[in-house]
């Protein structure tokens, strides 16, 4: 069950710090007293918040798999991949569609997409910062402002609304992303 934080709670989280050390500006804290949800799960351009706390591209993996886990519960994979362009790049899957990635044990970037066939159904505390989600129509996304569609995308309908991308299939967002992603373009798949 979802509750708001009082705001001493929200100090109180602010607060908190589990002994690593991220890069400044890295951990800080998130939105206001009144629009926290206890454990929810806000992805944002630019990192990602659980709660009150809000986790920024390069806060340490282990806070921010901490804080996730008491969200979204256990990881369900993790795994590596050495072929991205970025180099090796750490992956932490939860149910629902959410995966973070990390290098070098730090926060780069979130992926969020609709449930592929046997998947668990998408995660309920996830939510993305503004208007857009997961599965509204592409007629609502491309009303947006800032919304622009990638027309020489070799990975198929992709758009960018500021700091976030994503993916439409069957006329519905399909996929989310920020940060740094693993996508194989145009070039790079025919080596």
């Amino acid at each position: 069950m979802r509750k708001a934080l009082p705001f001493a709670a929200v100090l109180a989280l602010a607060a908190c710090d589990s002994g690593g050390d991220p890069s400044e500006g890295a951990r800080k804290t998130g939105p206001d007293a009144d629009s926290i949800v206890e454990d929810a799960v806000r992805l944002e351009g630019e990192g990602l918040a659980v709660g009150g706390e809000a986790f920024r591209f390069n806060a340490g993996r282990n806070e921010v798999e901490t804080a996730l886990a008491k969200a979204l519960g256990e990881p369900v994979r993790r795994a590596t991949n050495t072929d991205c362009e970025a180099g090796a790049v750490d992956f932490t899957d939860y149910e629902g569609g959410l995966t973070l990635h990390f290098t070098e044990g730090q926060l780069v970037g979130w992926n969020w997409h609709l449930p592929y066939e046997g998947d668990a159904p998408i995660a309920e505390e996830v939510a993305v910062a503004g208007d857009v989600a997961l599965g509204i129509a592409a007629g609502a996304m491309r009303d947006m402002e800032g919304f622009e569609m990638l027309a020489d995308s070799t990975l198929g309908r992709e758009f960018r609304l500021g700091a976030i991308g994503g993916f439409i299939e069957a006329d519905e967002v399909a996929t989310l992303f920020a940060g740094t992603q693993c996508f194989i373009r145009g070039e790079e798949a025919a080596r």
